[in-house]
């Protein structure tokens, strides 16, 4: 209603649940024919387990969207040319990922920041392994940092913090229209195609921090995530 346009349509989607992923694309796929544009632009920084069992901002800053992309990938190729955005953050710096804990609390007092730090580092390296896979298929996929923006990600910080964290975001943050640009950038600018896989940041390519360059991690990575939300063998947990 608010935007006036009548060919939006709401459709139910929960990242923190692997069931809702499944049941949201499974009804996507019957519904709708057609699929040029994924935004994987979804983001919590929060403490908390799923009912997956997993951390809840890697879950679903990472492994809701890995799914969600895997399960709607098959449409998007039918369509192509196509492309993928994946919302990242200039927080995958601090990063730190062992594919053999994946989705598991990192330990520490600030385990809920790194937490939020290695999902967006995660974000950085799906976005480069799945160029990789996706090469020859006309469909490409780019990680957008959208900058520091004045959005709710960070409601569920702890209440002591935000009366200093608060002021901040009011005047120095982005607001949302100005947060989506990158994003908007990189789902329609033309002539981006060889540019897949890669990272930008304010509208402009930008070299991401090394650790997210690594392809063997960006291997690992990937191997591990179809582990953990059921993909190409049994369901995992993060015990798998």
């Amino acid at each position: 209603q608010e935007t006036g346009n009548a060919e939006v349509r709401f459709m139910q989607l929960d990242l923190a649940s692997l069931r809702s992923v499944r049941a949201f694309a499974s009804a996507f796929l019957r519904q709708e024919p057609h699929l040029h544009l994924l935004i994987n632009n979804a983001g919590v920084s929060a403490g908390g387990t799923t009912e997956d069992g997993f951390s809840l901002s890697f879950q679903v800053n990472h492994l809701g969207h890995f799914l969600l992309t895997q399960l709607l990938l098959e449409r998007l190729q039918s369509c192509a040319p196509s492309r993928i955005v994946i919302v990242a953050s200039r927080a995958h710096c601090a990063g730190r990922l062992h594919p053999d804990t994946l989705g598991r609390p990192p330990p520490g007092l600030l385990s809920t920041f790194q937490d939020y730090c290695d999902s967006k580092l995660a974000n950085v390296l799906h976005a480069r392994e799945l160029a990789t896979r996706l090469q020859g298929t006309q469909v490409t996929c780019y990680a957008v940092h959208p900058g520091f923006v004045n959005t709710e990600l960070f409601r569920h910080m702890p209440l002591w913090l935000k009366p200093l964290f608060l002021p901040l975001a009011w005047l120095f943050f982005r607001d949302a229209a100005e947060g989506a640009q990158t994003s908007l950038h990189c789902a329609t600018h033309e002539g981006l195609e060889r540019f897949s896989g890669r990272y930008f940041d304010d509208c402009c390519l930008q070299e991401p921090w090394p650790l997210a360059r690594d392809d063997r991690l960006a291997r690992a990575l990937w191997e591990a995530s179809e582990r953990l939300v059921g993909l190409g063998g049994a369901a995992g947990s993060p015990s798998a």
